[in-house]
């Protein structure tokens, strides 16, 4: 086959062109339908292929981060049980039920010991909490010197249970602004103190009834000085 061959070819008979141009021209045909073939088709499957794969892979590590856990699963649930254990063991220092009116009544007498004059002690309702405690808000507002307020918290902190009190929307400002060295202070706003929810209040999953307010507790009126 020469290159003379393809010049001088006649389109309209084809059939007597030289075998080698047959065969050239039959060879580019047969490459042209096969990239137009691979453009067409085999390139999006190729593509898709590729996210098949990417799919795959992102599949075989999400299966084996769950395998991992449901072999871990059953030491899971036992550390689970412990920390529950040991959660209401902790809950369980704290006042019960039961003790809840002669809590509040200590926190009182212990404010009374202190010197310092309850105006309002008025416990509200209770409000449990995620199932396992209860939170009671109690509106105070006391007069008192700084020394007065210090030894009220030490002797909330010592009694025999476990007694935790959180501020909330607490002011604590001297009486006369004249004298805030050594002077009387007011406190007044709202504590929270907490008790365990026992186990036949989570099965009834009902709410304790709502307590009577309790009545504040009296003091003589205080000087300055706690005298």
């Amino acid at each position: 086959m020469k290159l003379s061959d393809f010049r001088n070819l006649d389109r309209n008979n084809i059939g007597g062109w030289p075998q080698g141009v047959k065969l050239t021209f039959c060879t580019i045909l047969f490459g042209l339908v096969v990239l137009a073939g691979w453009y067409f088709l085999i390139n999006d499957q190729q593509d898709q292929l590729g996210q098949k794969q990417n799919e795959e892979t992102r599949l075989r590590k999400e299966f084996s981060e769950k395998q991992a856990k449901v072999v871990n699963l059953d030491a899971l649930k036992d550390q689970l049980d412990q920390m529950r254990d040991m959660l209401r063991q902790l809950l369980r220092q704290l006042p019960s039920k039961t003790e809840m009116p002669e809590l509040l009544v200590d926190i009182s007498q212990t404010a009374l010991s202190s010197g310092i004059a309850t105006e309002l002690f008025k416990p509200g309702a209770e409000v449990i909490k995620e199932g396992f405690y209860a939170e009671k808000p109690i509106q105070l507002k006391m007069l008192g010197t700084y020394h007065q307020f210090g030894h009220f918290i030490s002797g909330v902190a010592a009694l025999p249970r476990v007694v935790i009190l959180t501020m909330h929307d607490v002011s604590l400002k001297p009486t006369d602004a004249k004298s805030v060295s050594g002077g009387l202070l007011q406190l007044e706003g709202t504590v929270k103190t907490y008790r365990y929810v026992e186990d036949d209040e989570e099965s009834s999953g009902k709410a304790p009834a709502k307590p009577r307010a309790a009545k504040p507790a009296q003091a003589p009126a205080t000087r300055e000085g706690g005298q």
